[in-house]
């Protein structure tokens, strides 16, 4: 009959969509139970559509039975979605698509009640903690705890020690540099090195840039126009007479291709005491080097962010701005920037580390590795990198295969 045309085969969305056009939230949600990892995905719209105790609650023995039924993936990402509710309402919201293109926008949504919130973030980790299991033995590296659980489908690029996006790791020297390099491939192109400097509120303090070579306690190495062989730019400052908060490193295209047409591009950064001398790209100071493979015409790869302790650290974006055909500037881009940083920095990302708490129950024996020592018998390590002398059964999770953390 529906073939013929007689009759019409209503999808689930539409039922959905018709129920809650006529304020029916407990049918909706009884209908998404057909579909449980939708009616997760639907989950703050019900809340926010149920006009009483009773709606409320059916929604909330909806999900609960929905639970075992949805993927580890998506159960983390209402998570975290759930936990960074409360300070979204009236401020900002970040969309990040697949290829790290980002936008902000306002929320004009309402709160989702406090009771139903915390019940939900109490009945997640619960389902959380029976699939990742409790650990014999555990032993962390206190350096990973804050690296973000890659949710998303592109969360980081290939490279040295790169994390990602919303991973937060201590930098520790005197002097910052970072670097760009690329190699065209057919035609002149120029990629311009900035580093926009913004105070706590995120506004624009100064920026360094191949027009502002020198000054706010940095030096730019000099603007290159072409790379037939391939070119290099950095810049350099000493943390320690930096006035902003903020320093976000950006590549421009200023002129010529794109980051997914050139030979090859990356950016990276080193810590040097104010002393040591070397090779402008000495190895065994490099701390990260990320592939440049993205969207638009600027890269954003992380940001150092001064804390309150007024120790630096790294945040990891892996953003691309659409930008201009050409001629690509720091001083074009200031307010979209600070846009986007202030939308991800004040975002609490789910971490390794609250995975790591999940996994540790009554009998668990939990070590922090000290970077030497590791015991005798099998553990569970999750750390940057595999310790030497691990017992053979032991389970190893590091950045390199930190999906397998999460729970299927």
């Amino acid at each position: 009959a529906v073939a013929r045309g007689e009759r019409t085969a209503r999808s689930l969305d539409s039922r959905v969509e018709e129920l809650l056009g006529r304020g029916d939230v407990t049918g909706a949600a009884a209908v998404l139970r057909s579909a449980p990892g939708r009616l997760l995905r639907a989950l703050d719209r019900l809340l926010r559509s149920a006009s009483s105790p009773e709606e409320s609650d059916a929604v909330l023995a909806a999900v609960e039975e929905a639970l075992p039924q949805v993927s580890g993936r998506v159960l983390l990402s209402v998570r975290e979605h759930l936990h960074n509710r409360p300070r979204e309402t009236g401020g900002q919201r970040l969309f990040v698509n697949r290829l790290g293109r980002g936008h902000v926008t306002g929320d004009t949504r309402r709160p989702v009640p406090g009771p139903a919130r915390e019940r939900l973030i109490a009945v997640l980790d619960a389902e959380l903690r029976r699939r990742v299991g409790v650990a014999d033995h555990l032993l962390i590296d206190p350096d990973v705890l804050d690296v973000a659980l890659p949710l998303s489908g592109r969360a980081s690029t290939g490279g040295l020690g790169v994390l990602p996006r919303g991973s937060v790791s201590a930098v520790e020297g005197e002097l910052l540099r970072f670097f760009v390099y690329w190699k065209e491939t057919a035609v002149s192109t120029d990629f311009d090195l900035s580093a926009l400097l913004l105070d706590a509120d995120y506004e624009t303090v100064s920026w360094l840039s191949y027009t502002d070579l020198r000054g706010v306690g940095g030096r730019h190495s000099g603007d290159i126009i072409s790379a037939p062989e391939g070119a290099s730019e950095f810049i350099d400052l000493r943390l320690d007479t930096v006035r902003a908060t903020c320093i976000v490193p950006q590549v421009n295209i200023y002129d010529g291709e794109d980051f997914d047409e050139v030979e090859e591009s990356f950016f990276g950064f080193m810590l040097r005491e104010g002393r040591q001398k070397g090779r402008p790209f000495e190895p065994r100071t490099v701390r990260m080097k990320s592939e440049l493979r993205g969207p638009g015409r600027v890269a954003l790869p992380l940001a150092f962010l001064r804390g309150a302790d007024g120790r630096w650290r790294a945040k990891w974006l892996h953003l691309y701005l659409p930008g201009t055909p050409s001629q690509n500037r720091v001083e074009g881009n200031r307010l979209t920037v600070a846009a986007l940083l202030r939308a991800i920095v004040e975002r609490e990302q789910l971490t390794v580390g609250h995975l790591t708490e999940l996994m540790t129950g009554d009998a668990t024996t939990v070590d922090v590795w000290d970077g030497k020592k590791v015991p005798a018998g099998p553990v569970t390590f999750v750390g940057l990198e595999r310790p030497d002398g691990l017992h053979p059964d032991s389970r190893v999770v590091t950045p390199g295969n930190l999906r397998d953390l999460i729970p299927a």
